[in-house]
């Protein structure tokens, strides 16, 4: 007994031992400013950054927060990914269970034949050569993680759980942007719809100046056909933005998780489009909540303990199993001294040949990190692209927007005039309606700019992971 509680106590010792490399973030140099106008600071990967915000209600919409609060509850896609991340946690689980022995109970009995003159201490042949056997044992048998290859599939599997955390989180945004971008772009289709319809109408009342002048000789047959064209162009716009509008809120429908037919957005052609300004430092907290970056880094957290897995794979394994309990003829007084039995032992194995087959397993495992730490640095990469060519359309699209909105005002200046002119008698009503039209098509510029910055200040939101507060934190 003495040897085998020393084997027990050197075991434990040894259970502090993980072979394999210990986790290192990989390695990357990250430029310290944005290019397009925003300073930069570094950024590190961090799994409790993937934290979910309600950064939509900056654009100050109760539709649309009825809109993504029900996405969250319904949509497939978040649904799934949840159910990812209960597997991904039952996992680990799992994993832990390694750590501890199996213990189990059990109850038997048999009756059979037996060859004359056969019979033990434990069972009863009679004059018919009947033999009966009945037992209750208790068994456990435990495995000491020597080596760390149990602790390592833990450290693997909370990695890949965190990670699949990361992408439920990468999900629930995706899934929110594209509700705030679909619903932004509807609202933007309900101002053009509104707009169009107005120009058709005075494009309508034109083309009935032209064909009186026409017919009296006053305008020519260009005249006319232009006119016409002009018509027939503002009624092909208004049916391109009408099945738009249909489409973005079709594509709503299916984002909360119902059908388009059972689904509408009643139509607001006086929308004004509000747009969070981000601050002018945007702190590295941002991208630290990317989902996308917190899967990839770790998705390399996971890879790199698989390495220690595969590398405990070269030492020797240390099995203890007990089974203690009663045997015996008959189920009455089974559970008495005579019928008790016991055993305890270690079992040391190590395997001496396998054809190369651990080491390619660990070489899989390293080739496995280094393809994984690799995506990693792209998704980086790719994440710090993002941001700039959000950045870089916002800074365009504003400086767009308020051009647009000098070229409205001075044409709502012109349009006044114009109409001054016509209560005056010196110019005529087919003028004011041509300005008008030009105000119109002015309006829908600068409106139609405005809902793609609004749009655009979505995907920067979703770009760096989430939104801001108004400290810029």
């Amino acid at each position: 007994m003495n040897v085998k509680y020393s084997v027990l106590c050197i075991s434990l010792l040894l259970g502090g031992c993980m072979v394999g490399p210990d986790y290192q973030k990989p390695a990357m140099e990250l430029p310290q400013t944005f290019k397009e106008g925003a300073q930069w600071q570094r950024a590190a990967a961090n799994p409790q950054g993937a934290m979910d915000s309600q950064w939509w209600l900056a654009y100050q919409d109760p539709v649309l927060n009825d809109l993504v609060a029900r996405s969250a509850k319904a949509n497939q896609s978040i649904i799934a990914a949840e159910a990812a991340y209960r597997l991904a946690q039952a996992q680990v689980a799992s994993s832990r269970a390694g750590l501890w022995p199996t213990v189990g109970v059990g109850l038997s009995g048999s009756r059979g034949s037996a060859g004359s003159g056969s019979g033990t201490s434990s069972t009863v042949t009679n004059s018919g050569g009947v033999e009966n056997s009945v037992s209750a044992t208790l068994t456990a048998s435990w495995e000491p993680d020597l080596w760390g290859l149990v602790r390592r599939g833990i450290e693997s599997s909370q990695a890949t759980a965190q990670q699949s955390d990361a992408l439920l989180a990468g999900v629930r945004l995706s899934i929110s942007s594209s509700v705030a971008s679909n619903y932004l772009a509807l609202r933007q289709m309900d101002i053009d719809v509104r707009l169009l319809q107005q120009q058709q109408k005075i494009n309508q009342q034109l083309l009935d100046m032209i064909q009186v002048q026409f017919t009296q000789g006053v305008a020519t047959n260009d005249q006319l056909l232009v006119a016409q064209d002009q018509l027939t162009t503002s009624i092909a716009d208004l049916q391109t933005s009408l099945r738009d509008r249909e489409q973005y809120e079709h594509a709503l429908a299916v984002l909360v998780g119902v059908a388009p037919s059972e689904f509408a957005v009643a139509a607001r052609d006086d929308y004004t489009f509000v747009l969070p300004r981000p601050p002018l430092t945007l702190p590295s907290t941002l991208l630290q909540r990317r989902p996308d970056v917190v899967a990839a880094e770790r998705s390399a957290a996971a890879a790199n303990a698989k390495i220690g897995v595969a590398e405990a794979a070269f030492f020797p394994t240390l099995d203890l199993t007990a089974e203690a309990g009663y045997r015996g003829s008959a189920l009455g007084g089974l559970f008495s001294l005579p019928n008790r039995i016991w055993t305890l032992g270690p079992a040391l194995a190590q395997t001496l040949f396998d054809g190369g087959a651990r080491e390619a397993a660990v070489k899989q495992a390293e080739a496995s990190y280094d393809q994984i730490a690799a995506t990693y640095r792209g998704t980086v990469l790719s994440a710090l692209q993002n941001v700039e060519d959000n950045l870089s359309a916002i800074n365009h699209l504003q400086t767009q927007a308020d051009a647009f909105q000098q070229v409205y005002q001075r044409n709502q200046q012109l349009f006044g005039s114009q109409q001054a002119q016509l209560r005056a008698g010196t110019v005529s009503q087919e003028a004011v309606l041509t300005q008008q039209l030009v105000l119109l098509q002015a309006e829908q510029n600068l409106r139609d700019t405005q809902g793609q910055l609004s749009q655009g200040s979505v995907a920067l939101i979703q770009s760096l992971g989430g939104g801001w507060h108004v400290d810029g934190r």
